[in-house]
Protein backbone atom coordinates (compact mmCIF):
# COMPACT_ATOMS: atom_id res chain seq x y z
CA UNK A 1 0.00 0.00 0.00
CA UNK A 2 1.23 3.66 -1.00
CA UNK A 3 2.74 5.57 2.00
CA UNK A 4 0.63 8.44 2.80
CA UNK A 5 2.60 11.90 3.00
CA UNK A 6 3.25 12.93 6.59
CA UNK A 7 1.17 16.13 6.73
CA UNK A 8 -2.03 13.69 5.44
CA UNK A 9 -1.59 11.73 8.29
CA UNK A 10 -1.04 14.63 10.71
CA UNK A 11 -4.09 16.17 9.24
CA UNK A 12 -5.91 12.68 9.60
CA UNK A 13 -5.14 12.37 13.12
CA UNK A 14 -6.10 16.22 13.42
CA UNK A 15 -9.77 15.23 12.18
CA UNK A 16 -10.22 12.24 14.02
CA UNK A 17 -9.40 14.48 16.98
CA UNK A 18 -12.02 17.39 15.91
CA UNK A 19 -14.83 14.69 15.16
CA UNK A 20 -14.36 15.94 11.34
CA UNK A 21 -15.58 13.06 9.16
CA UNK A 22 -13.19 11.14 6.70
CA UNK A 23 -15.70 9.86 4.38
CA UNK A 24 -18.80 10.91 3.27
CA UNK A 25 -20.64 7.49 5.25
CA UNK A 26 -19.85 9.06 8.22
CA UNK A 27 -20.75 12.58 7.51
CA UNK A 28 -24.13 13.84 8.79
CA UNK A 29 -26.71 14.91 6.63
CA UNK A 30 -25.33 18.42 5.28
CA UNK A 31 -22.22 18.25 7.41
CA UNK A 32 -18.84 18.43 5.29
CA UNK A 33 -16.54 15.45 5.17
CA UNK A 34 -12.49 15.27 4.56
CA UNK A 35 -10.65 14.67 1.27
CA UNK A 36 -10.79 11.35 0.23
CA UNK A 37 -7.25 9.67 -0.96
CA UNK A 38 -8.34 8.96 -4.41
CA UNK A 39 -8.99 13.18 -4.58
CA UNK A 40 -5.67 14.04 -2.31
CA UNK A 41 -3.69 11.82 -4.89
CA UNK A 42 -5.09 13.89 -7.84
CA UNK A 43 -4.76 16.61 -6.26
CA UNK A 44 -1.27 16.06 -5.69
CA UNK A 45 -0.17 15.14 -9.38
CA UNK A 46 -1.91 18.77 -10.37
CA UNK A 47 -0.10 20.41 -7.63
CA UNK A 48 3.02 18.94 -8.60
CA UNK A 49 3.15 20.97 -11.41
CA UNK A 50 2.34 24.23 -10.14
CA UNK A 51 4.79 26.81 -11.90
CA UNK A 52 2.67 30.03 -12.31
CA UNK A 53 2.77 31.66 -15.47
CA UNK A 54 6.79 32.00 -16.03
CA UNK A 55 9.63 32.33 -14.34
CA UNK A 56 10.49 33.87 -11.90
CA UNK A 57 6.43 34.10 -10.93
CA UNK A 58 5.42 31.34 -8.45
CA UNK A 59 2.42 29.21 -8.70
CA UNK A 60 -0.92 29.81 -6.94
CA UNK A 61 -3.01 27.30 -5.28
CA UNK A 62 -6.32 28.01 -3.44
CA UNK A 63 -8.63 25.94 -1.79
CA UNK A 64 -12.03 26.68 -0.57
CA UNK A 65 -13.20 24.48 2.30
CA UNK A 66 -9.91 23.89 4.50
CA UNK A 67 -11.48 21.30 6.94
CA UNK A 68 -9.33 19.61 9.18
CA UNK A 69 -6.31 19.94 6.64
CA UNK A 70 -6.30 16.57 4.68
CA UNK A 71 -6.86 17.93 1.00
CA UNK A 72 -4.09 20.94 1.99
CA UNK A 73 -1.45 18.22 3.27
CA UNK A 74 -1.87 16.33 0.16
CA UNK A 75 -1.14 19.62 -1.92
CA UNK A 76 1.50 21.02 0.02
CA UNK A 77 3.13 17.68 -0.22
CA UNK A 78 3.57 17.71 -3.55
CA UNK A 79 3.44 21.78 -4.83
CA UNK A 80 6.96 22.92 -5.91
CA UNK A 81 9.02 24.91 -3.39
CA UNK A 82 7.82 28.34 -5.04
CA UNK A 83 4.25 27.75 -4.90
CA UNK A 84 1.87 29.02 -2.29
CA UNK A 85 -1.54 27.60 -0.65
CA UNK A 86 -4.46 29.62 0.47
CA UNK A 87 -6.92 27.75 1.89
CA UNK A 88 -9.83 29.17 3.48
CA UNK A 89 -11.91 27.80 6.38
CA UNK A 90 -15.07 29.68 8.04
CA UNK A 91 -15.20 27.38 11.26
CA UNK A 92 -12.60 29.23 13.30
CA UNK A 93 -11.67 26.25 15.78
CA UNK A 94 -10.58 24.21 12.58
CA UNK A 95 -8.88 26.80 11.06
CA UNK A 96 -6.98 27.89 14.00
CA UNK A 97 -6.11 23.97 14.73
CA UNK A 98 -5.36 23.75 10.95
CA UNK A 99 -2.94 27.00 11.18
CA UNK A 100 -0.78 25.07 13.91
CA UNK A 101 -0.35 22.28 11.68
CA UNK A 102 0.91 23.91 9.13
CA UNK A 103 3.11 26.20 11.00
CA UNK A 104 6.30 25.68 9.82
CA UNK A 105 5.54 25.72 6.42
CA UNK A 106 5.75 29.49 5.02
CA UNK A 107 3.99 28.41 1.80
CA UNK A 108 0.64 27.90 3.44
CA UNK A 109 -1.43 30.53 4.70
CA UNK A 110 -4.91 29.35 6.73
CA UNK A 111 -7.45 32.20 5.96
CA UNK A 112 -10.46 32.37 8.15
CA UNK A 113 -14.09 33.07 6.77
CA UNK A 114 -16.74 32.47 4.06
CA UNK A 115 -14.29 30.68 1.30
CA UNK A 116 -16.40 32.49 -1.64
CA UNK A 117 -15.79 35.43 -0.49
CA UNK A 118 -12.01 35.94 0.97
CA UNK A 119 -10.79 33.12 -1.81
CA UNK A 120 -11.49 35.39 -5.74
CA UNK A 121 -9.79 38.16 -4.52
CA UNK A 122 -6.62 36.61 -3.83
CA UNK A 123 -6.09 35.12 -7.31
CA UNK A 124 -5.00 34.26 -10.32
CA UNK A 125 -4.85 31.01 -9.27
CA UNK A 126 -3.49 27.69 -11.13
CA UNK A 127 -5.27 25.52 -8.72
CA UNK A 128 -8.40 25.99 -7.43
CA UNK A 129 -10.18 22.82 -5.48
CA UNK A 130 -13.61 24.35 -4.80
CA UNK A 131 -14.60 21.73 -1.81
CA UNK A 132 -16.39 24.08 0.06
CA UNK A 133 -20.22 24.20 -0.81
CA UNK A 134 -20.67 26.32 -4.07
CA UNK A 135 -24.11 27.69 -3.72
CA UNK A 136 -25.32 29.06 -7.10
CA UNK A 137 -23.76 29.64 -11.20
CA UNK A 138 -22.53 33.30 -10.25
CA UNK A 139 -20.43 32.00 -6.97
CA UNK A 140 -18.43 29.34 -9.81
CA UNK A 141 -18.25 31.97 -12.48
CA UNK A 142 -16.70 34.02 -10.23
CA UNK A 143 -13.95 31.07 -8.90
CA UNK A 144 -13.54 30.41 -12.63
CA UNK A 145 -12.80 34.20 -13.19
CA UNK A 146 -9.70 33.72 -10.31
CA UNK A 147 -8.35 31.37 -12.28
CA UNK A 148 -5.04 32.02 -14.99
CA UNK A 149 -5.44 30.98 -18.32
CA UNK A 150 -4.65 27.11 -18.29
CA UNK A 151 -5.66 27.03 -14.40
CA UNK A 152 -7.68 23.95 -12.90
CA UNK A 153 -10.60 23.94 -10.72
CA UNK A 154 -11.40 20.63 -8.93
CA UNK A 155 -14.76 19.96 -7.08
CA UNK A 156 -15.03 16.51 -5.21
CA UNK A 157 -17.74 14.60 -3.77
CA UNK A 158 -19.44 13.54 -6.64
CA UNK A 159 -21.11 10.60 -7.14
CA UNK A 160 -20.84 8.34 -11.11
CA UNK A 161 -24.38 8.14 -12.77
CA UNK A 162 -23.47 4.28 -12.45
CA UNK A 163 -23.34 3.95 -8.71
CA UNK A 164 -26.61 5.89 -8.18
CA UNK A 165 -29.36 4.61 -7.03
CA UNK A 166 -31.84 3.97 -10.45
CA UNK A 167 -34.76 6.54 -8.27
CA UNK A 168 -31.88 9.04 -7.47
CA UNK A 169 -32.98 12.80 -8.91
CA UNK A 170 -29.34 13.32 -9.66
CA UNK A 171 -29.71 11.75 -12.45
CA UNK A 172 -31.67 14.40 -14.47
CA UNK A 173 -29.67 16.96 -12.85
CA UNK A 174 -26.99 17.37 -10.45
CA UNK A 175 -25.88 21.36 -9.98
CA UNK A 176 -22.40 20.43 -9.80
CA UNK A 177 -22.16 19.27 -13.36
CA UNK A 178 -24.50 21.83 -14.36
CA UNK A 179 -21.91 24.18 -13.04
CA UNK A 180 -19.09 22.97 -15.24
CA UNK A 181 -20.72 21.63 -18.52
CA UNK A 182 -22.73 24.99 -18.45
CA UNK A 183 -19.35 27.40 -18.38
CA UNK A 184 -18.30 28.10 -21.50
CA UNK A 185 -14.43 29.02 -19.97
CA UNK A 186 -14.47 25.66 -18.89
CA UNK A 187 -12.63 22.73 -20.81
CA UNK A 188 -14.02 19.66 -17.98
CA UNK A 189 -14.20 15.74 -17.55
CA UNK A 190 -15.59 13.83 -14.77
CA UNK A 191 -12.82 11.47 -13.05
CA UNK A 192 -14.42 7.91 -11.44
CA UNK A 193 -12.29 7.23 -8.64
CA UNK A 194 -10.59 3.62 -8.09
CA UNK A 195 -13.53 3.10 -5.89
CA UNK A 196 -15.76 3.54 -8.23
CA UNK A 197 -18.41 5.33 -6.22
CA UNK A 198 -16.84 8.45 -5.88
CA UNK A 199 -15.69 11.01 -8.90
CA UNK A 200 -14.63 14.37 -8.98
CA UNK A 201 -14.79 17.36 -11.60
CA UNK A 202 -11.91 19.16 -12.83
CA UNK A 203 -11.90 21.89 -15.97
CA UNK A 204 -9.17 24.34 -17.31
CA UNK A 205 -9.79 27.26 -18.04
CA UNK A 206 -9.21 27.88 -21.78
CA UNK A 207 -10.10 32.16 -22.40
CA UNK A 208 -9.06 35.51 -21.12
CA UNK A 209 -12.54 36.74 -20.56
CA UNK A 210 -12.94 38.21 -17.34
CA UNK A 211 -9.19 38.98 -16.63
Amino acid sequence: MERLPSLVTRAQDLARQAGFALTREEASPGRPSACLPGVGRFLAVLAAGCTGPAPPASGRIGELGTGAGIGAGWIASAMPADCALITAEIDEQLASAVRGLFAADPRIEVVTGDALRVMPGRGPFDLLFADSGVRDRAGFAALVSSLRIGGRIVMDDVTPERALPPDSPLRAADIKREFFSGEPRLVWTEVVLPDLHNSLLVGTRTNEEDL
